[in-house]
């Protein structure tokens, strides 16, 4: 695939595989990005949010990888094993086919994490093909020296925070930093490499390959188990299924967390600044995905997070000590943590060159109004879809409400968490609205005590600002900002969060320009850096989340040819897994973090509502 401005600065691209060029393994701890060339670049052990053993997507040469490849010309194929997360790489060369079948064992969802295990089994299916492997950790980040011994068929990795054990049924020879086999195979012989976190509790074990075909078929059974609870039966089943499996892949067994993606600093712009660790739990991303979890029938999840934000004191205690910035953050770390320092890895030349590589997240610190009409709708939805809550979780509920309606009419970062400044974002007052009209229809279903009084009004006087202050006449649509003039992809869930009818004249009018300002080919940009400045220099690709809304969008207005043939066109973009990245570049390259939860839970909100709408 081309990349625009892809060399920079004398980086050679050819080291770097595009971005869409990977799939996803994982083991609801942690997750590994494979590539079409059977060479694992990115995986942080024991957690999705420790430091990376292998980031050569971040620094071909610095990052570390584990390379897996048939060692003569050939052409590869990647899939995943029908309704499982159990990765397939294919390689044909002129003598002979082989697999590299990458998984890693998922049995149940115990919240036991001690042990983490990577399998790769190498595969003939037809003819004979030499293979070559190296295994290169790079621990912390590529900054932490490692040693390494070997003895036949293992090979332990050790470094001052982490060990890895590296069996395998080839024979391992080691340069006193990395590891490599080579080895040649017949039609029907198999290698298996298994690469284990070690420890005072967790011993070295090897991996025959009896139990790699045991943990194969418990890791297949584990996934199509899962996935059986899907109630989607719709015209996008694979597609629908794929996206939940992804979910599935982002979520932390341990504590119930979701993370927004499994990666860091990957670019929205080639060469750019704007490079984010995603690695964290967003309340809006985490809640707007329980929403897609219940719509297909999933409640275990939803359940999960209702946990993590319980278990970890997150909406418990919400009275004591209420700031300006709220009673909850934007995000947290996995296990609930609320600080998550912001700091570059300078050693790292980033993706294609583009730096900085950011770890920890300097918007936890942003206030952003949003996430609480996020929150509150998911508890909605759980208490509708999934179970009652309880009485503490409805005075959470009440504490949220009651401070929104003390501050909701204040300017804030807004839902793309902007570095230039706040301001009176519609998109914020959209969702203080939604937290309250939530609230007040769970009071009234269940009989629950509530100040409806103060919260109708605070509802109502909402409605009216954003209906005066957020309509623009001369542009003949909602707008970004109160007052101003810019437009904005967020106002696409206007509709969506029940605020106005899909088919109202406004409503309709400010689809049509949002559709001639900032659609592109089905696809959709968030906004006019230039129009409306965001503190960072370079510009982005189109927003994948944005582009889904769209289609639902069309679908609630009756525009159903439009929407099925944008709903269509998105498709094409996802890569040969139907994965996606949080951006489409301006040649249909994938950019941003991979895979992005934001835009596959965006993407089955839009296949269930556009399927229901064909009827």
């Amino acid at each position: 695939m081309a990349f625009e401005n892809a060399a920079l600065g004398g980086v050679d691209d050819s080291r770097y595989l595009p971005i869409s060029e990977h799939g996803l393994i994982g083991d609801l701890r942690t997750a590994a990005l494979v590539g079409t060339n059977g060479t694992i670049d990115w995986y942080c052990c024991p957690r999705f949010d420790a430091p990376s053993v292998f980031a050569s997507i971040l620094d071909a040469d610095r990052g570390g990888s584990f390379e897996l490849a048939a060692d003569v010309p050939t052409r590869t194929r990647q899939f995943y094993f029908p309704d499982t997360n159990v990765l397939i790489t294919r390689f044909f060369a002129a003598d002979g086919v082989a697999e590299i079948q990458d998984f890693m064992p998922v049995v149940d969802e115990s919240r036991e994490a001690d042990r983490h295990r990577l399998i790769r089994r190498v595969i003939c299916v037809r003819g004979t093909l030499p293979f070559r492997a190296r295994v290169a950790p790079r621990f912390g980040y590529g900054a932490e020296p490692h040693s390494v011994q070997v003895r036949d068929h293992e090979a332990i990795f050790q470094s001052r925070s982490l060990s890895l054990s590296l069996t395998a049924t080839a024979t391992l020879e080691t340069d006193g930093r990395d590891v490599w086999a080579n080895f040649k195979l017949l039609e029907g012989e198999s290698v298996v490499f298994a690469l284990d976190r070690i420890g005072d509790e967790v011993r070295p074990r090897a991996c025959p390959r009896a139990e790699a075909e045991d943990q194969f078929g418990a890791t297949v059974r584990f996934w199509r188990h899962w996935l059986a609870g899907s109630r989607y039966h719709g015209r996008w089943r694979e597609t629908v299924h794929r996206s939940a499996l992804a979910l599935k892949l982002l979520t932390y067994a341990p504590t119930g967390a979701i993370v927004a993606a499994p990666t860091t600093s990957l670019p929205e712009q080639i060469g750019g600044e704007r490079n984010w660790d995603y690695r964290y739990v967003w309340v809006r991303d985490a809640a707007f995905c329980i929403y897609a979890m219940l719509r297909l029938g999933f409640t275990s999840e939803a359940e999960a997070f209702m946990g993590f934000l319980d278990e970890r004191g997150i909406m418990r205690g919400l009275g004591q000590d209420i700031g300006a910035t709220g009673p909850l953050q934007i995000m947290y770390g996995i296990d609930g943590r609320s600080d998550l320092p912001e700091y570059e890895l300078s050693h790292l030349e980033g993706y294609l060159g583009s730096a900085p590589v950011r770890v920890g997240n300097a918007a936890t610190g942003q206030l952003q109004l949003d996430i609480y009409g996020a929150l509150i709708d998911s508890v909605y939805l759980y208490d509708k879809w999934g179970q009652p809550i309880s009485s503490d979780r409805w005075d959470e509920v009440g504490v949220v409400v009651d401070w929104l309606c003390d501050h909701w009419d204040q300017p804030d970062e807004g839902v793309w968490e902007t570095r230039g400044g706040r301001k009176d974002f519609l998109y914020s007052r959209l969702m203080c609205w939604v937290a309250m009209e939530r609230a007040i229809r769970m009071a009234n279903r269940r009989g629950l005590p509530a100040d409806l009084p103060r919260w109708r009004q605070s509802r109502d006087a909402i409605y009216r600002q954003i209906m005066r202050q957020g309509w623009s006449a001369e542009r003949g649509a909602f707008v970004q900002g109160l007052g101003s003039d810019v437009l904005d992809a967020s106002l696409l869930m206007m509709p969506m969060a029940k605020f106005i009818s899909p088919t109202d004249p406004k409503w309709l009018s400010t689809l049509d320009v949002l559709t001639t300002d900032l659609v592109s080919d089905s696809l959709v940009y968030r906004y006019d850096p230039e129009a409306s400045p965001d503190g960072l220099r370079g510009t982005e690709g189109t927003f994948s989340i944005c582009s889904f809304w769209y289609v639902e969008a069309l679908a609630r207005a009756g525009r159903l040819e439009e929407a099925r043939l944008a709903f269509e066109k998105m498709l094409t973009y996802a890569n040969h897994l139907g994965l996606y990245a949080e951006e489409i570049g301006p040649t249909g390259e994938q950019l941003g973090n991979f895979p992005q939860a934001f835009t596959h839970l965006s993407l089955i909100s839009a296949a269930f509502n556009l399927d229901r709408a064909l009827g």
